[in-house]
């Protein structure tokens, strides 16, 4: 049964087959609201937590501004889709699996120590990039940076637990709202950096200084991360002061695939992939479709990738009026608005009209994964709450790289097109136009299964409780 005093309902008999499914089952309530509210304030007076979320969340802002640097340098230098993908998936894919590989060995490890160490090492790995002005090198050292990343993110999210105590799923949720939220931040950097005047830095062969600037800030963020780090008293391996060994974090591998027997899971991962499915895509084909086929600059492209974040405050305001919705339509109408932004920004004929669209699409996307995000905190229990967002995180991750790399390869591969009523497409408008209804036709698969039996469930969590 569910407890009361956690905002939840009990469970319901499931509904006669033609019956409408009563909406009260997915609604935050007041009292889940408040609770939630009041959850976050208490995390943020934990001193050690609230470095760590700092320090992340600097550190998340300059990586994807150097991200979006790296996008722009190899679209220069290649002009090819495939070659932009390869950037995100050389920087995502290696996270994405950093947690379910290493998290084992992270509990051996000296947290902090770890955490220290590969925070001056990617400091000092961005901070080379600028020198050599050749593709080879970017992705060298592109793939260096995630190398690192494979040790610092299990340690950053096993030690999550032990900052967090009892909070552990609400700061699940502020630090991938770190990770991802900066994402418009990072793009206005530089936007800002990309703005200056194309001056060389007085080094043979090195980029020019408004790429150097960028790299040099996200080495700075690194160090900042540092500092933070630093002033968090010694995380141990793993176990807390009780001497109890430590529940997995985001990154716990024990039952991921356990994760998906939930049936809330399984009904909020799509939409979750098909968001992420369009901000690969959208990141992947939108330096060369704003600057090859509408003209922009690298800083307007920098602002496109801002004015994302200024429609997520919008999607994120609107989704705190809907008090009362139920939560899975909520989803399913995000990702079917999602669709539908992608499908009209694909024909934007002109800079502004895409503006429009980077709006409405951050919009569309904070709408959705957040609606997503409180489903999963609303309805699931403390160990469950902790296994969706693993297959949350790793989700939103291995979908940004597969569309990253799988929409430049298309837009490489085929050809300009000529349809009715829209005329000619690019390839690039071509293949945004089918990421969009993609991602709208899958909005129809966003729904919930029928509950687990009581007996297979308690098994389940009688299995999660022996490993």
């Amino acid at each position: 049964m569910r407890r009361v005093a956690d905002g939840c309902e009990a469970p319901r008999r499931q509904p006669a087959r033609g019956r409408a499914r009563t909406p009260s089952r997915l609604r935050a309530t007041p009292v889940v609201r408040q609770r939630r509210r009041s959850r976050v304030k208490d995390l943020l007076r934990r001193k050690g937590f609230r470095s760590l979320l700092i320090g992340q969340g600097v550190s998340a802002l300059g990586d994807w501004m150097g991200t979006i640097a790296l996008m722009v340098l190899v679209s220069q230098e290649t002009g090819s889709s495939t070659a932009v993908g390869g950037i995100l998936v050389l920087r995502l894919i290696p996270a994405a699996v950093a947690g379910p590989l290493a998290a084992r060995l992270a509990q051996r490890w000296d947290r902090r120590r770890t955490m220290l160490t590969m925070d001056l090492v990617r400091a000092g790995i961005v901070a080379v990039v600028p020198l050599v002005s050749a593709l080879w090198w970017a992705y060298l050292w592109a793939f260096m940076l995630e190398l690192a990343s494979l040790a610092f993110l299990p340690a950053r999210d096993a030690s999550i637990p032990e900052l967090a105590g009892d909070d552990l799923p609400v700061a699940n949720g502020l630090v991938l709202g770190s990770s991802y939220g900066t994402i418009p931040l990072g793009a206005a950097a530089f936007a800002l950096a990309a703005a200056l005047t194309h001056v060389h830095i007085g080094i043979p062969g090195a980029w020019s200084a408004n790429f150097a600037l960028a790299f040099w800030i996200d080495a700075v963020t690194f160090l900042i991360s540092f500092a933070f780090v630093r002033g968090i008293a010694d995380l141990g391996r793993g176990r807390r002061a009780d001497g109890a060994p430590v529940e997995g974090g985001l990154g716990s591998p024990r039952t991921f695939t356990e994760a998906l027997h939930i049936p809330l899971i399984r009904a909020v991962i799509p939409a979750t992939l098909t968001a992420a499915l369009g901000v690969g895509a959208l990141f992947s084909l939108g330096i060369v479709f704003v600057r090859d086929l509408l003209g922009a600059t690298n800083a307007e492209f920098g602002a496109m990738i801002a004015l994302f974040g200024v429609g997520a405050v919008g999607g994120l305001g609107l989704l705190s009026r809907r008090r009362e919705a139920d939560l899975l339509v909520t989803v399913r109408t995000g990702v079917a608005a999602q669709g539908i932004v992608i499908v009209v920004f694909s024909l934007a004929p002109t800079l502004a009209g895409a503006f429009l669209g980077a709006v409405g699409f951050g919009g569309a996307a904070a709408f959705t994964l957040a609606a997503g995000m409180s489903a999963l905190q609303s309805r699931l229990e403390d160990e469950e709450r902790v296994l969706a967002f693993t297959v949350f995180h790793v989700v939103i991750r291995g979908g940004l790289s597969l569309a990253a790399l799988g929409a430049g390869i298309a837009a490489d591969l085929v050809g300009g097109v000529s349809w009715p009523l829209v005329g000619h497409l690019e390839p690039e408008r071509m293949v945004l136009f089918c990421a969009g209804a993609l991602v709208f036709v899958s909005a129809g698969f966003v729904r919930e299964s029928a509950p687990e039996q009581p007996a297979r469930r308690e098994a389940w969590r009688v299995r999660l409780h022996r490993h």
